[in-house]
C-alpha cells in the first residue's frame, strides 16, 4: 500500500510504513519502506535511522546513497561523504553505484566544491551517446554542477541530454504513465532461531518508539490545526496538483549496448561536451 501511495502522498503511505514496522519491525522490507517513506515527506534523521536499522538487518548497502542523501538532509555533508567512502563500491549493484555517486556529487556541492562535485560524477557510466535507466538522473546531476561551475552552454547540453535520454528509454520500453500495477502489501513471518531472540526484541522496542514519535508528531500537528479553526481564522484552499507518476525503472541494466547509439535519431550531436 505504501508503494502505491508515495507519489499520491506520501504522508499516508508514511503512515501505512509506520503500522507496518509496528506489525514486522524485524522485517527489513519494512524498515526500509519506512525510510524511503520518512525520506519522501522530508524526515531525514528518521529515514536515516530506519536505514540504519534495515542496512543491519538486511546486511545491504543498496541503499548507500539514500543514506548519503539523509545525511545531507540533517545538515551533515561531511558525514554524507565519509559514509560514502566506507563502502565497496565496487560491490555495489550499477543502479546503485551511480546514485551513490549522484548523492556524493550532491555532498560536495552542499560543502561549496563544484569541481570536487564534477568529479565525483566522472564514472565509467557517464556515457553522454548512450541511454541507461539511470542516465536521466545522472545526465541532469551533471547539468546542474556545470551550471553552478557556470560552464551554461555545456550544462544546457548535458540537461537535454537528460530529457532525451528519458524520451528514448520510455519508447524503447514501452513504458506509459497508464500503466498499472498490483503491489501486494504483505509480511511474511519468518520463524525465528533463539540467537535471534534478543535482537528481535531491540528491534520491536525501536518499532515501537518510532510509531510512538511519529503519533506524537501527528498528535501535535492535529492539536495545531484544531486551535486555528477555533480562532476563526479561514483561508481559501487551493487545489493541490497530483504528483505526475514517476517513470518506472527499468529492470534491465540497459538498452542493447551493441545497438546504434539510441541518440542519432533524437538529433544529437555526434561531439559530446568534453566532461
Amino acid at each position: 500500500m505504501a508503494a502505491m501511495l508515495i507519489e499520491e502522498d506520501p504522508q499516508l503511505a508514511h503512515e501505512h510504513a509506520l503500522a507496518a514496522i509496528r506489525r514486522a519491525g524485524r522485517i527489513a522490507v519494512a524498515r526500509e519502506t519506512a525510510a524511503i517513506t520518512a525520506y519522501a515527506i522530508g524526515d531525514f534523521a528518521l529515514a536515516l535511522r530506519e536505514l540504519r536499522t534495515y542496512r543491519r538487518i538486511s546486511g545491504r548497502d543498496d541503499q548507500i546513497a539514500l543514506m548519503v542523501d539523509s545525511e545531507r538532509g540533517v545538515g551533515r555533508p561531511d558525514r554524507a561523504l565519509e559514509l560514502g567512502r566506507s563502502v565497496d563500491r565496487a560491490a555495489l549493484a550499477t543502479p546503485a553505484r551511480v546514485e551513490l555517486a549522484i548523492a556524493m556529487s550532491g555532498a560536495q556541492l552542499d560543502l561549496g566544491q563544484p569541481q570536487r562535485a564534477l568529479a565525483e560524477l566522472d564514472i565509467p557510466e557517464l556515457d553522454p551517446d548512450r541511454a541507461f535507466e539511470w542516465s536521466p538522473a545522472l545526465f541532469a546531476a551533471r547539468a546542474t554542477v556545470l551550471a553552478e561551475l557556470g560552464r551554461d552552454d555545456e550544462s544546457a547540453e548535458w540537461q537535454r541530454r537528460a530529457i532525451v535520454a528519458a524520451e528514448v528509454i520510455d519508447a524503447a520500453l514501452g513504458s506509459s504513465a497508464d500503466e498499472e500495477f498490483q503491489i501486494v502489501d504483505e509480511v511474511e513471518e519468518l520463524a525465528l532461531e533463539p540467537d535471534d531472540a534478543e535482537g528481535d526484541e531491540a528491534d520491536a522496542e525501536e518499532a515501537e518508539a518510532v510509531v510512538a514519535e511519529a503519533g506524537a508528531e501527528n498528535a501535535e500537528a492535529h492539536g495545531a490545526d484544531a486551535s486555528e479553526a477555533e480562532s476563526g481564522a479561514t483561508s481559501a484552499a487551493e487545489p493541490e496538483t497530483a504528483a505526475e507518476p514517476e517513470t518506472v525503472a527499468v529492470a534491465d541494466e540497459a538498452i542493447d549496448p551493441k545497438s546504434e547509439t539510441l541518440f542519432d535519431d533524437a538529433g544529437l550531436s555526434d561531439d559530446a561536451p568534453e566532461k
